[in-house]
Parts: C-alpha cells; structure tokens; sequence
C-alpha cells in the first residue's frame, strides 16, 4: 500500500509543479509521477539543509516539500534542454 501512496503523491506533486512551471502539456502521467517522486527527495534534502522536516508522510507539508522539490527539479533540467 506505501508503493501506491508513492505513486500517488509523486503524480500529484509532479502535475501541480508541472502547472506551476507550465510544462504540463508538454509532459504525461509518467513524467509527473516520476518528477514528483524526485522532487520528494529533493525537497526533503532542501528543507533539511535550511534545518526543517522533510516528507513525513502523506500530509500537506510534505506535498508542499515534494512540490518544492519538483519546481527545483524541472527548473534545473529546463536550464539544460533549451534550446537556441
């Protein structure tokens, strides 16, 4: 059931920081999904550097980390895919 949870909360994250960055028609459930578990991750080392929980569970903070985390991450790979 955690698995689900997961996917769920990655697909979730992924697709409002998707919106946010205005990628979402550019990118499917596949990629929302896994952008957010990514940005999971990588919003929980952030919010750790700056001395704050992480993602603790399924709750509106950890989505708020996991959104965070997602922003970061589309940002840092749009720095590297543009083109000229």
């Amino acid at each position: 059931m955690n698995f689900i949870l997961w996917i769920i909360f990655g697909a979730l994250a992924g697709w409002i920081a998707s919106i946010i960055m205005k990628k979402n028609a550019k990118m499917g459930a596949l990629a929302n999904i896994i952008v957010g578990i990514i940005g999971a991750f990588l919003g929980g080392y952030i919010v750790n550097f700056f001395g704050f929980p992480g993602v603790t569970g399924f709750n509106l903070p950890s989505l708020l980390v996991a959104i965070l985390g997602a922003i970061v991450l589309l940002f840092i790979v749009g720095l590297f895919t543009r083109r000229k």
